[in-house]
């Protein structure tokens, strides 16, 4: 009993399978005559036999010779039948063709114990204990060995856990590196670009979201920012340290959206040879990004909504229900309300999504933000290219400005690429990029003569003017806002985006309906 308590207390100090192995061999040398201790890792898919531990376990004693890691098909088929039992073997090496002697080195002779250690799902490994020369091992040995299974078949599933979160974290680590420099930042939290300009009320309103773990529905067109704002949104939240998964549904196979969303069991389908845990297991504790939600067939609409109502799911082909805590965050370039009157959307789950829409306007409708995204473009592109920024000029951003942008965000990026590609790097060809010319927009007018120029006219910061411009065109539309006879449709932007630039600019389109009114 002292021997298992000692080799317990080990298994939960030391997280390597390496330093739990070392020091059980320490302790068995007091009880058992051994030679040396292996920890085999066993992989019945591969037939493979990796030795992740094979230490003395007397001082003086020589290192442990190399062993077989290639299993035959009939080897692998007899390990897994005695495994099963979940008894440990005493044999004698080198004799025949016993598993003692399939599992130790080659050429050695002498007795050897051999324990399966399993744990959920199946058998795991094998703890093998090697004689030392001329020694007898007895069945009160065998009993000690068997004893030691379930604390070393513990100590090597942590081992794995700890080598899978290990791999996972590093994955996600390059993926964050990759999203960096694919956005040219050196940090996630790194400034927005339109922050101050077209952003503002959609960024006023993803931060006042943020605090909160109500899902949130991100509206949008393709290319216009959703995945910038859905990071924001977690970056300001209480998860931020947590992981931000990124799903995008259009994406999904029809028949593996379960699987990939929610996992699966080895065996559930054809070539499931392993377990498999989905994007919500993944994301738990954070926050899941579910770009392109409305792509989702319906079978998998009723599962996501059960999982937004208690947090509970099965994975495919399991029995056993899971929890998670996931901050869920969607969005989509599609009229889901629309979607549900046609029932192609599930109008529960359109409900459960649309806690907090987020309504994000298309490039078109804040042209303001233009040029700061066409200068942070150019800079990445040049230094991509000869490592050196690139500057567009005032003539090109009058043509990017007058470039209605169907493809938003997305596509600015990629003319911008193109321009510096056309350019060989030294330059930006925006025109060539385009496909449009640079006579095609209206000339500039050439500077007057000093002594000829008309008295300046009053300079204004650029928020009076702006004021002074959507109080004309309310006036002359008597004060209504929306329709074709509106303010909006006559100066060319959104009805939503017209009112929140009045709210910020103090603009009161009430007293122009009290005037046309009193006329």
């Amino acid at each position: 009993m002292s021997l298992l308590l000692a080799v317990w207390r080990e298994v939960c100090r030391h997280r390597e399978i390496g330093d739990v192995a070392e020091r059980v061999a320490r302790l068995l040398s007091e009880h058992i005559p051994v030679e040396y201790l292996a920890v085999r890792r066993l992989d019945l898919v591969q037939r493979r036999l990796e030795t992740l531990a094979a230490v003395p376990c007397r001082a003086g004693a020589a290192s442990p010779p190399a062993l077989r890691t290639e299993l035959a098909a009939g080897e692998a088929e007899a390990l897994l039948a005695w495994a099963h039992r979940g008894r440990v073997l005493r044999g004698v090496a080198g004799d025949g063709d016993s598993l003692a002697t399939l599992l130790a080195p080659p050429g050695t002779v002498g007795e050897v114990i051999l324990g399966p250690l399993a744990a959920e799902g199946g058998t795991i490994g094998v703890l093998a204990l090697h004689a030392a020369p001329a020694r007898r091992l007895t069945d009160a040995h065998a009993e000690i060995a068997q004893s030691l299974l379930e604390p070393l078949a513990v100590a090597l599933a942590n081992a794995g856990r700890i080598h899978e979160l290990a791999q996972l974290r590093d994955a996600l680590e390059a993926d964050k590196r990759a999203l960096l420099a694919r956005l040219g930042r050196n940090d996630l939290a790194d400034a927005i670009i339109g922050a101050d300009g077209g952003l503002r009320e959609v960024l006023q309103r993803a931060y006042q979201v943020a605090a909160t773990n109500a899902p949130v529905l991100i509206l949008g067109e393709t290319g216009s920012g959703k995945e910038v704002i859905a990071r924001a949104i977690h970056a300001r939240s209480a998860r931020a340290g947590a992981p931000f998964e990124r799903v995008n549904c259009g994406a999904l196979p029809p028949g593996l959206v379960d699987s990939e969303l929610f996992g699966h069991e080895r065996g559930s389908f054809t070539g499931a040879i392993a377990s498999r845990r989905g994007w919500f297991e993944r994301a738990d504790g954070g926050t899941l990004f579910l770009d392109e939600v409305g792509e989702l067939p319906l079978e998998a609409q009723v599962r996501l909504l059960r999982i937004l109502q208690d947090g509970t799911f099965e994975r495919v082909g399991g029995q056993k229900t899971l929890s998670v805590d996931v901050r869920i965050v969607a969005a989509t370039h599609r009229a889901l309300r629309e979607m549900t009157a046609r029932g192609a959307f599930r109008e529960d789950l359109w409900y459960r999504l649309s806690v907090f829409p987020i309504h994000l306007p298309p490039l078109r409708e804040r042209p303001e933000d233009i040029p700061a995204l066409a200068m942070h473009f150019a800079w990445r592109a040049g230094q991509r290219l000869r490592g050196a920024p690139l500057v567009p000029t005032a003539e090109q951003l009058d043509l990017l400005l007058a470039y209605p942008w169907p493809g938003n965000v997305r596509e600015l990026a990629a003319a911008i690429e193109r321009a510096a590609i056309l350019g060989d790097g030294h330059r930006l060809d925006v025109a060539g990029a385009l496909g449009v010319s640079a006579p095609r927009l209206p000339p500039r007018a050439p500077q007057p003569a000093a002594e000829v120029a008309p008295p300046p006219e009053e300079i204004v910061p650029l928020d009076v003017a702006m004021a002074r411009h959507i109080e004309r065109a309310l006036a002359a539309c008597q004060g209504r806002i929306e329709g074709k006879r509106g303010a909006a449709a006559l100066l060319g932007i959104n009805p939503h985006t017209l009112r929140a630039r009045m709210r910020k600019l103090g603009v009161d389109w009430t007293r122009f309906r009290r005037a046309a009114a009193s006329q």
